[in-house]
């Protein structure tokens, strides 16, 4: 995505390093280079930070620890589920459709908030142990090899003409080449079970979840399929009003469960290795100096976009309206990128909010995989929501309860 950057009067300086914050004795995180100090006010209970490496799976690594968050607060127990099983099913399901729909949709590794708990209902679960998905020589997942070998047999399948009666078997082969036959039966702390009695015994009411989202295009409180690429489901989001949106995380928070985050993560303020994601307010020509407007003239397209990532402590940022999101979400400036896991509030040393959002792309970063989210990017780029339904304001729900 390409935007314009104007002025921010930032400093460009060399980034962190890479690894676990220090704090204090108060878990305070003790400021340096990045200029930020946090205080973590409220955070919902997780599994452990996982990392998809080369795999465009955020959205099965994300739907996953926050069905695993769920697990823990309603049940006291902490369970490792297997991505590469729901992302193998998901595959199948994406080829089929892919050949029924004469090549017509989006077949590729990404997918949205509504496919874990579609392929749970519908294959069953595993845990990690009994289906890592690692059949093909490396330590950490790398898919690169595996999409292009999927998406060039599908092409050549697909030829508008009659189907053989293979092609299925065919496809399952690479798949089964890559992740590894999926086993009838497995047996997990002493017992067998089979993919569907293990999802059973998670004791989990897939019902109880709901996905939200916030755009003008379509009628609050109503549900509607939402418009990106990797909702290759069709699968319904309900609309409700921005700051509705934002009282449903909220809520959800304070009461102890996490909520599952899709957003745009492509916005220069969004800082991933030195923790935060913002939404600078960008000075106009006519608001800068002479000197400044002077200075910003002779630095290069690149150098300008360094400076930009570049901040050093809280800015100010945006104001977010219901009008300003849907203008960059219709001028695709919001982008449906990144599925995560909001797991806290927090506040920085100026007393403003942020989210607390655990990430898939490993633990060797400032937070151990973990970055604070301002409210003004919150509003600005969360592209959907998956919350548990018990967690949504009264209000809100009873706008919105004849549809969930």
């Amino acid at each position: 995505m390409k935007k314009s950057i104007k002025f921010l009067g930032l400093a460009v300086a060399t980034l962190c390093s890479a690894g676990q914050a220090l704090a204090d004795d108060n878990g305070v995180v003790i400021p340096d280079s990045t200029g930020f100090k946090f205080t973590d006010v409220v955070v919902v209970k997780t599994t452990p930070v996982r990392d998809q490496n080369q795999s465009g799976t955020c959205w099965c690594f994300s739907g996953d620890t926050f069905l695993e968050s769920e697990i823990i607060g309603s049940q006291n127990r902490e369970i490792d589920l297997s991505e590469m099983y729901t992302v193998r099913m998901c595959y199948e399901e994406k080829a089929l459709r892919f050949i029924r729909m004469y090549g017509q949709v989006n077949f590729s590794e990404g997918g949205g908030l509504l496919d874990v708990p579609y392929i749970i209902r519908k294959y069953g679960a595993m845990p990690e142990e009994a289906y890592p998905g690692m059949n093909y020589g490396e330590d950490s997942h790398d898919h690169s090899e595996m999409v292009a070998a999927l998406t060039a047999y599908l092409k050549s399948v697909y030829r508008g003409k009659k189907l053989s009666t293979a092609w299925f078997e065919g496809f399952k082969g690479i798949l089964d080449a890559y992740f590894g036959k999926v086993p009838e039966t497995f047996t997990y702390n002493g017992k067998t079970y089979t993919p569907q009695s293990y999802a059973e015994s998670l004791n989990l009411d897939l019902d109880n979840y709901v996905a939200l989202t916030s755009f003008t295009h379509h009628p609050f409180y109503q549900p509607f399929v939402l418009e990106v690429p990797d909702n290759w489901l069709f699968g319904l989001y309900m609309n409700v009003q921005l700051d509705e949106l934002k009282a449903v995380i909220d809520n959800s928070l304070n009461n102890g469960h996490a909520v599952l985050w899709a957003a745009d993560v492509s916005e220069d303020g969004f800082n991933f290795r030195r923790g935060f994601a913002l939404m600078p307010k960008e000075k106009t020509e006519a608001e800068m100096t002479e000197e400044e407007r002077n200075e910003w003239a002779q630095i290069s397209d690149g150098k300008r976009k360094e400076i930009a990532k570049d901040i050093k402590g809280p800015v100010e940022e945006i104001e977010v309206t219901q009008e300003s999101r849907q203008e960059m979400f219709d001028r695709q400036l919001t982008t449906d990128d990144h599925g995560m896991v909001i797991v806290g509030l927090a506040t920085d040393q100026n007393g403003k909010r942020y989210y607390k959002v655990q990430n898939s792309w490993n633990t060797n970063q400032l937070y151990g995989g973990f970055f604070y989210v301002s409210e003004s990017y919150l509003l600005a780029k969360t592209m959907s929501i998956m919350v548990n339904k018990s967690t949504i304001p009264a209000d809100i729900k009873s706008k919105i309860n004849m549809h969930i």
